[in-house]
């Protein structure tokens, strides 16, 4: 299964922000441990994680944290065709939820993790935050 991470999720790994980090955690531990899923990110999610991590940090640490993810995680990119369609898909009102869903689709996700699922409303992919997507695919017997 091919996952999507958006930046908000890479930041709480980053950053150990608590609640979400027992969840975000696990979710990119996957990377490292599991050939049931394959962990994508984009160039816009990993610069917005950097300066995330680069305030919390410093930009030395901040670089190694992004140089280690990259490692493990997939970098869907955009191509012109994706971000003409998040230009011009009507139902989009955020340019970078539109770029990160395209980048999702053209990596073949079938799972957008996310904390702002009201922010993909007009998503053909599964959205969950990282507490349900556990719920639902890792924590279950």
């Amino acid at each position: 299964m091919n996952i999507f991470l958006d930046a908000n999720i890479l930041v709480s790994v980053f950053n150990k922000e608590y609640p979400l980090f027992t969840y975000t955690s696990r979710i990119l531990s996957l990377a490292e441990n599991s050939n049931r899923f394959k962990l994508f990110t984009s160039p816009v999610c990993l610069a917005i994680a950097f300066y995330f991590a680069e305030k919390k940090h410093g930009t030395v640490v901040a670089k190694r944290k992004i140089e280690l993810l990259c490692r493990y995680v997939y970098t869907a990119q955009n191509s012109e065709s994706a971000v003409l369609s998040a230009v011009k898909n009507p139902s989009i009102h955020d340019f970078e939820d539109g770029l990160e869903y395209y980048a999702a689709a053209e990596a073949d996700c079938s799972c957008i993790i996310t904390e702002d699922t009201e922010d993909f409303y007009f998503s053909k992919i599964e959205v969950l935050n990282s507490e349900n997507f556990c719920y639902k695919y890792l924590f279950k017997n």
